[in-house]
C-alpha cells in the first residue's frame, strides 16, 4: 500500500522563524500595499483579528477565505472588490521580495525527491491561512516549486475550512485525498499545531526537531504516540526500514478521531464541488450509477432521517432497540437526479451541524452507551458513530470517482 506523508512546510521544509521574523515582515509589506486604501493603524489588528476567526473556525459550511473576508473586511471599511488588485499585486510582486527571510531546510529537497522516487503520496500539511499563491511562493523558496514536485494536495484558504492547531484540519487534509486506505504519517516541527492535534486523533506522527535539540530529554508525553523523532535524515531511515507499516491509520476509537472526520465530510465534498459546473453534478460514470447530487441527497436524507433521530433514541432510551432500514431505493423513489445539488450540499451540511454539535458535548459514558442493533446486535453509540463515518467515506470517494478527481 502506498504511504501518505502529510509535510509540515514552515520550518520543516522551510526554515522561516514564522513567528518572530516572517509574520512581521509580511505585516509590514501588506501595510504599504494596501496603504492607498487602508490606513496601517487598521489593517494589523484587522489582520490578526481575522486570523484568530479563521483558526477558531468550525463551520464546514465557511472556507477559511470566507471567514476571513466576514471579519476582515467590515474592520477595514472596505469591499473586496475595492482591495483585490492591490491584493493581487502585493501577492505576485511584493510577497516574492520575503524570500530573504527564509532559506530552505538542508535536505528538505533531497528528502522529498527519495519519497517520491520510493512511490509515497506526499501532501502539504500546511497551515492554510494564506492564499494558495502564498503557500507556492514559500514551496518554490523552500526548493520544491509545485510545478516540478507533484503534490498530492496543498492546504490554502481558498478551500479548506479548518485550520491548524484544530485536528478538524488534518481530518479535513484526509478526506480531500478520500481518506485513504493505506498507511499515513503526519510530519511536523511544531509541537502546539502540528504534534499536539495528531496525537488527538491518534494520527500517527514524527516530531520533526533542529539539530541543537537532538540531545534534549522528552517528556513523557512527548514520548507517547510519536512514531518517531529527529532529522529528515532519521524519518528517511525509518521509512527505509518499514516499507509497509502496519496501523498507521487514525485511532477510530476514540470519539474525537470520529467527531473530527464527520465534520471533514461535508468540508471535503463543498471543496470538490465548489467549482465545479452544474453538469458535473449531474453526471453519472454509468447507467444506474449515482450522480454527485443524488450522493448529495442521499446523505441528507439519511443524515436527517437515520443518523440524527438514532443517536438521540440512543442518547435518551436505555438498551434502545435500533431497527436497518433501507435508504438506497430512495434515490429513485425521491427523483433525486431532478433535486438542486448546491441546495442538497447545504441541507446536509445544516444537518450535520445538528450532529456535530449532538456529538461535541457528550461524555465517555455516552459515548458507550449499550444498544442493540437489528443487524449488528449488541453495539455502542460509539460504533454506531463509526459506522456513519465509514458511510460517509464510500460517498464521498464515490463522489471523487464521478467528478474524475483522484482518489487516494
Amino acid at each position: 500500500m502506498t504511504i501518505t506523508l502529510l509535510l509540515d512546510l514552515d520550518d520543516t521544509l522551510l526554515e522561516d522563524e514564522m513567528d518572530a521574523v516572517f509574520i512581521p515582515a509580511y505585516f509590514r509589506a501588506l501595510e504599504q500595499a494596501l496603504a492607498p486604501l487602508v490606513p496601517a493603524e487598521r489593517l494589523r489588528p484587522a489582520l490578526q483579528a481575522a486570523a484568530g476567526w479563521m483558526m477558531g473556525n468550525r463551520d464546514p459550511a465557511l472556507t477559511l477565505r470566507q471567514v476571513f473576508n466576514r471579519h476582515f473586511l467590515p474592520a477595514i471599511g472596505r469591499r473586496w472588490e475595492e482591495i483585490a488588485p492591490l491584493v493581487e499585486r502585493f501577492y505576485e510582486q511584493d510577497y516574492p521580495r520575503l524570500q530573504q527571510l527564509t532559506r530552505p531546510r538542508p535536505g528538505a529537497r533531497a528528502f522529498v525527491r527519495w519519497a517520491l522516487a520510493r512511490g509515497l503520496r506526499l501532501v502539504v500539511a500546511t497551515n492554510p491561512l494564506f492564499p494558495l499563491a502564498a503557500q507556492h511562493w514559500r514551496l518554490r523558496w523552500a526548493g520544491l516549486p509545485p510545478e516540478d514536485f507533484p503534490f498530492a494536495c496543498i492546504s490554502s484558504y481558498e478551500t479548506f475550512h479548518f485550520a491548524k492547531p484544530s485536528a478538524w484540519y488534518f481530518a479535513e487534509l484526509l478526506a480531500r485525498l478520500g481518506w485513504p486506505s493505506g498507511p499515513l504519517l503526519m510530519v511536523g516541527d511544531d509541537w502546539t499545531l502540528d504534534v499536539a492535534p495528531c496525537l488527538e486523533i491518534g494520527l500517527p506522527v514524527f516530531h520533526l526537531i533542529a539539530a541543537g535539540d537532538a540531545g534534549r530529554p522528552q517528556a513523557a508525553e512527548e514520548r507517547e504516540g510519536l512514531i518517531g523523532r529527529g532529522s529528515l535524515a532519521d524519518l528517511q531511515a525509518l521509512l527505509e526500514e518499514t516499507p509497509a507499516p502496519e496501523g498507521w491509520q487514525p485511532d477510530w476509537q476514540r470519539p474525537a478521531t470520529l467527531v473530527a472526520a464527520l465534520a471533514a465530510t461535508p468540508a471535503a465534498l463543498q471543496a470538490h464541488l465548489a467549482a465545479q459546473p452544474e453538469s458535473a453534478w449531474r453526471q453519472s460514470p454509468a447507467p444506474g450509477a449515482w450522480s454527485a447530487t443524488e450522493i448529495l441527497c442521499h446523505l441528507r436524507d439519511v443524515e436527517r432521517e437515520i443518523n440524527l433521530p438514532r443517536l438521540r433514541r440512543i442518547l435518551t432510551e436505555e438498551d434502545a432497540f435500533i431497527a436497518a432500514r433501507e435508504t438506497d431505493r430512495w434515490a429513485q423513489e425521491r427523483g433525486y437526479a431532478a433535486e438542486d445539488g448546491r441546495r442538497a450540499l447545504d441541507d446536509f451540511i445544516a444537518a450535520r451541524r445538528e450532529t456535530l454539535g449532538l456529538l461535541s458535548a457528550l461524555s465517555p459514558q455516552q459515548w458507550a452507551r449499550g444498544l442493540r442493533h437489528s443487524i449488528f446486535g449488541r453495539s455502542t453509540l460509539r460504533e454506531m458513530v463509526f459506522f456513519i463515518w465509514r458511510h460517509d467515506r464510500e460517498h464521498l470517494r464515490q463522489a471523487m470517482e464521478n467528478l474524475g478527481l483522484p482518489v487516494a
